[in-house]
């Protein structure tokens, strides 16, 4: 998923609100929630923090963090698929329980889990980050239709993009690449020719190195046709809906537990990182 799409628009504004209370408190609890459908923003949770003015200012503060993000990824206007100056933001905080905040802090510097659940980690020598080379791929494809929207090479990409790719294996080693999928919101006046001469030439060759490519090598660009309605007003995004996106692309189980807008006392996210910490040193260690 890039950046631009719903669902990952809302996990980064969920992290964007915890950031900005760990950035004044280190220690405050965070678990963000948002919303993101047409033109609406909505974003609740449980908060608790030291500083009852704190927390009123950042609620406060909110409105503008979102507006903010929404022009950083990319949506400037309202035709791209939401307008950060206009569209509607509610904000619904809550605060964090005191059943909760009993279990998380129990005295002399002892932190305990905010919750239970399902952790797993996993690493591989696949890839040189010791991820499964399909996930790292398609996380390459969706930065570098980033990069090259950002930087003009592409001018008429639109920040919603989501990716795909398909690994052949033997003996549990990969192969070859068999088959890409990149699916790109783009401007209503790219012909069809145009955009799958570029996104092939800047996005997927530049990707696919051709030592990995299967000989019957297949891409598969907006293979539904056109995309031009994208983010918020083509797709409801919700915080936590693209867990495996997050994690391994399905190489190992999940918990079902999602990261963004969690602080560490929420084990969900904390406990997923440490595993991974974990298994990457376990492989490196032979």
């Amino acid at each position: 998923m890039s950046e631009g799409h719903p669902d990952k628009i809302a996990d980064q504004i969920a992290d964007a609100i915890l950031d900005a209370f760990l950035a004044e408190e280190p220690t405050a609890h965070v678990a963000c929630e948002t919303l993101v459908a047409n033109n609406l923003i909505v974003l609740a949770g449980e908060f608790r923090t030291r500083d009852e003015t704190l927390f009123r200012r950042l609620e406060a503060a909110a409105d503008g963090l979102v507006r903010e993000l929404l022009r950083e990824i990319g949506y400037t206007r309202g035709e791209l698929g939401i307008d950060p100056e206009r569209c509607e933001v509610r904000v619904v905080f809550n605060h964090q329980s005191p059943d909760i905040g009993r279990g998380v802090d129990q005295g002399a510097g002892v932190i305990g889990a905010g919750d239970q659940g399902m952790m797993f980690g996993y690493a591989c020598d696949e890839t040189p980050e010791r991820m499964p080379l399909a996930i790292s791929l398609a996380h390459r494809l969706v930065r570098r239709q980033a990069e090259v929207r950002r930087a003009g090479v592409l001018p008429w990409l639109r920040p919603d993009a989501k990716s795909q790719v398909t690994v052949r294996y033997a003996g549990g080693q990969p192969l070859w690449v068999e088959a890409v999928v990149l699916s790109t919101q783009h401007d209503p006046d790219v012909t069809t020719a145009e955009l799958h001469a570029g996104v092939r030439e800047h996005i997927i060759e530049p990707v696919i190195p051709p030592e990995l490519r299967a000989e019957r090598f297949r891409t598969l660009i907006n293979p539904t046709g056109q995309f031009v309605i994208g983010g918020p007003r083509g797709d409801t995004g919700l915080t936590g809906r693209k867990i495996i996106v997050d994690t391994y692309g399905g190489s190992c189980p999940h918990g079902g537990g999602a990261f963004s807008g969690k602080d560490p006392t929420k084990v969900d996210r904390s406990a997923s990182y440490m595993a991974r910490y974990l298994a990457k040193h376990v492989l490196a260690a032979g």
